[in-house]
């Protein structure tokens, strides 16, 4: 069933059946090998563009949260079709078409069936009015149910889950954060009793317990309970006992949604059905019927149909490379687990319950703290076949990649609990797989380092940002990113390049050392800075960082005391550059409110100078096309209108993008608009290792788009909801929840404390999203010292934001008014009222302006230059500025 095709004009067409994680995954392993030959059609049954189900639980407590793989642009590509709402009903095998619900027929040449599951259903009176834990609609209506109940009966209610399994914990912990009482039944004697043992279940037990779960296990539910209208009153158990309940959530297990393989009544069956479903695959993903693939939870692999990620990628891959003339093969399942719950550290992977002949068993328990760990080896005690962890897991992450390997250590070693100390270090082979949800080898991550074939020049990778990127490792559920991280680390040693935390090579110390010095000394000078812990003139590395530091501390104007030679050119010019050697200027808008009289001077600034302009994706407006000594007296006129300069040419606050909020928009339910403003007021002038960006949503819509800015808000009911960490660029990354339905005051209290953490310790031009990221404890680590002020700085970095709006003055409002600071914005030092000439605008096909082409200027008789040789703004010296002065 292997094949290559070489023709564009027919292209082989196949269709995917499901739009879930696997599909996802085929369509993207078709799109990276090259579509040239094919034509990829999916057809999904839900609105929505494939979404990671593993992630289920941030939906279920944020209904605004993006759960998307991938990039939505890789649906784009002319080969690459998505169909939603378009269910597949039925397989003609002879026609080689597909049927959908909406009536639609599809030919295919490969039909690749990724079906998924469903939630298992409980066969018991009353089911009716339970809930279930499978999709964005499912959780979506779990987290209504929840604040209607609550609003309604006007107490906290009780949420039972039903399922002590991982979905059934995970959703239970849900409901406690939504502010239910949770409450879990489990027909097993213990809880997660397929990936744990008794004495490791009970451990679980524990901790679950201590959290203010109430776990009732070894007995299974017999009847839901309801009134006369419908409403949940509670869940009748086998024994007889009744367990209070006001919502049901049963989330025990999945079934393969096999039904498109299974024989019409009177109809002889085409595809072997495994005996619990599935349909049967062969060991590349092939059934019985030719051209017809199966991938995911649908599929079942020697008797089995797992519903883990892992192996679903696996499958994909496998379709995929046989497709393009591969002979890839499925290895069998990888059933390593981890749990997904804040203050329970559990996972389980391999051989867990020693069934393996002779298998040996090294085990720690501490019942009384919940902590148990336990290896399972060969009988020789080298070979690591499985291993639980329950209460500690740190072993887990170097472990993990192991398995079936000799250890390095005997077994005990590793059991961390045990008070050993550290488990001992390990160096991965390359055959080993670190990232077990997207199958890459710790060889991959050492060739990808050394040199990445996928970018240009085959170029070495030395940020883990990157790393992620191109490897796809630690992309999914995350639990390898430590070990991915140390790997980096190592092999950038082994290869002579030092794992230096030195901001440059004049000095040693890194960013956040050299802040906290320069702090704590109250130095304020480049040549104080220099003298105690730099060699030589500094470079463009350490100056502007210096730079950056001396303005987070100081409001000081930027340029003055010998400042202007450390800063970046647009630093400099107190504007942006752009490519033909002009400037742009952007006035601050905050929060996107401007009154018809600024536009009407804007307007008039603009036809005055010929500039062109452009609103921003931060809802404010940018005029391009100003020269250097226009910039001053462009200013001029925007500032006694009442403008002040926006910093679009700093590392600092961009903007405070918000939606209309409550005062307009009949969905509002706090003014977004007015927070944004106290934001951007606030925060306006403020230096950071990177640029700040920010959003105000006024209701979970999220018009503000909030979820992708450093710091969002996103207005609830009760408050503000807080997000931090989020970034566009490169590397996108969403905000995530740091603190939820806070007061005004509580909000900005905790934004103040972020950003100056944030300030005092990120790695030079460091996006949040990147600096979180690569916190010991990420989001939880902020949490502790925003939050909770674990290291007890938070009055510390309270005052400091103070100290920053108390003596914040507007950097062009200051320019101004000295005529010693003009005198920086000439094109000609030595000749000030000289122009350059160079600069030249020709109209553009919308009504404005655009800077010239070479070719253009070449025809009106100008010679070609080059940006950068002829850029008017010259190189400041302390020796220039003081004879200019």
């Amino acid at each position: 069933m292997t094949e290559q095709t070489s023709s564009t004009e027919n292209p082989r067409r196949i269709v995917v059946a499901g739009g879930g994680p696997a599909a996802h995954r085929f369509a993207d392993a078709m799109h990276s090998r090259g579509l040239e030959g094919w034509h990829v059609t999916v057809l999904t049954e839900e609105a929505h563009l494939p979404y990671d189900r593993v992630a289920l639980s941030k939906a279920l407590t944020d209904t605004g949260v993006d759960l998307t793989l991938g990039s939505a642009s890789m649906w784009d590509h002319p080969s690459l079709e998505l169909k939603t709402g378009e269910r597949v009903v039925k397989i003609n095998t002879d026609a080689r078409t597909v049927e959908t619900a909406a009536g639609s027929t599809v030919e295919y040449d490969h039909l690749v069936v990724a079906t998924g599951s469903d939630a298992a259903r409980l066969p018991i009176p009353g089911a009716e009015h339970v809930h279930v834990y499978r999709t964005l609609e499912d959780v979506w209506a779990i987290n209504k149910a929840i604040a209607e109940l609550t609003e309604k009966l006007g107490r906290k209610i009780t949420a039972v889950t039903i399922g002590g399994g991982l979905l059934g914990l995970e959703s239970a912990a849900g409901t406690e954060q939504l502010g239910a009482t949770p409450v879990v039944i489990n027909g097993a004697p213990w809880l997660m009793n397929t990936q744990l043992d008794e004495g490791a279940g009970q451990a679980l037990g524990r901790l679950i317990e201590a959290k203010g779960f109430t776990v009732h296990g070894g007995v299974f539910p017999s009847e839901v309970l309801a009134d006369d209208a419908g409403q949940v009153t509670g869940v009748l158990m086998a024994d007889g006992r009744v367990i209070d309940a006001d919502l049901v959530i049963v989330a025990i297990g999945v079934r393969p949604r096999d039904e498109l393989f299974r024989a019409a009544e009177g109809e002889d069956p085409l595809f072997g059905l495994g005996q619990r479903g599935g349909v049967v695959i062969n060991d590349y993903c092939a059934t019985e019927v030719d051209g017809i693939w199966a991938i995911g939870e649908v599929a079942n692999f020697e008797g089995m149909c797992l519903g883990l990620v892992a192996p679903a990628n696996t499958m994909a891959e496998i379709v995929a490379d046989r497709l393009h003339g591969g002979g890839a093969t499925f290895p069998g399942f990888d059933t390593a687990t981890k749990l997904k719950l804040s203050g329970v550290d559990v996972a389980s992977f391999g051989d867990a319950f020693a069934r393996t002949e002779h298998a040996l068993e090294i085990v720690y328990a501490d019942p009384a703290r919940g902590v148990y760990q336990k290896i399972v080896t060969t009988d020789d005690a080298k070979t690591l076949l499985g291993g639980i962890f329950v209460g500690d897991a740190t072993p887990y992450t170097s472990l993990r990649p192991l398995l079936g390997r000799e250890l390095s250590a005997e077994p005990g070693a590793y059991l961390t609990a045990a008070g050993g100390g550290d488990a001992p270090e390990t160096e991965l082979p390359d055959g080993a797989i670190l990232c077990s949800c997207n199958n890459v080898a710790a060889g991959t991550i050492r060739d990808t380092i050394n040199g990445c074939g996928a970018c240009d020049g085959n170029a070495p990778v030395r940020e883990l940002g990157e790393l992620k990127g191109c490897t796809r490792a630690g992309t999914s559920c995350g639990s390898c990113v430590p070990m991915l991280k140390k790997l980096l680390e190592t092999e950038l040693t082994k290869s002579g390049v030092e794992v230096s935390k030195a901001l440059c090579e004049h000095i040693e110390l890194s960013r956040q050392e050299l802040f906290d010095a320069i702090r704590v000394l109250e130095l304020t000078s480049f040549e104080e800075i220099m003298a105690k812990y730099g060699t030589g003139a500094g470079c463009d590395i350490c100056k502007p960082t210096i730079a950056n530091i001396l303005a987070s501390q100081n409001s000081a104007y930027v340029l003055d005391a010998g400042r202007g030679t450390l800063q970046d050119t647009n630093d400099r010019a107190l504007a942006n550059m752009q490519k033909d050697g002009t400037y742009s200027v952007v006035p601050r808008i905050a929060g996107g409110e401007i009154t018809p009289k600024k536009l009407g001077v804007i307007a008039a600034v603009a036809e005055k100078y010929n500039l062109y302009t452009k609103i921003t994706g931060g809802q404010r407006i940018d005029m391009f096309g100003a020269r250097l000594e226009e910039l001053p007296e462009i200013w001029k006129e925007l500032v006694d209108a009442g403008f002040e300069s926006g910093q679009a040419y700093g590392k600092s606050l961009r903007t405070v993008k918000s939606c209309v909020g409550s005062t307009w928009c009949r969905f509002g339910v706090q003014d977004s608009v007015a927070m944004a403003i106290r934001l951007e007021l606030r925060y306006r002038g403020l230096r950071s290792p990177h640029k700040l960006k920010m959003g105000v949503s006024g209701c979970a819509r999220e018009c503000a788009e909030a979820r992708g800015k450093d710091v969002g808000v996103i207005a609830t009911a009760d408050g503000w909801n807080l997000y931090v960490g989020g970034n566009g660029g490169a590397t996108p990354a969403h905000a995530q929840l740091l603190a939820k339905d806070l007061d005004d005051e509580t909000l900005i209290k905790y934004i103040d404390r972020y950003f100056m953490y944030y300030i005092r310790t990120a790695d030079r031009l460091q996006r949040t999203a990147r600096w979180q990221e690569e916190l010991d404890g990420g989001i939880k680590h902020v949490e502790d010292v925003v939050v909770k002020d674990t290291l007890g700085i938070a009055e510390e970095l309270e005052a400091a934001m103070s100290k920053h709006v108390d003596t914040y003055v507007d950097e062009w409002a200051d320019t101004l008014k000295d005529p010693e600071r003009l005198r920086r914005f000439r094109s000609f030092v030595n000749a000030p009222d000289q122009k350059d000439d160079s600069i030249t605008f020709v109209p553009d096909e919308r009504g404005q302006m655009r800077p010239a082409t070479p070719e253009e200027k070449a025809a009106a008789g100008q010679q070609p230059v080059l940006i950068g040789a002829t850029i008017p703004m010259r190189p400041s010296t302390p020796e220039l500025e003081k004879n200019e002065a």
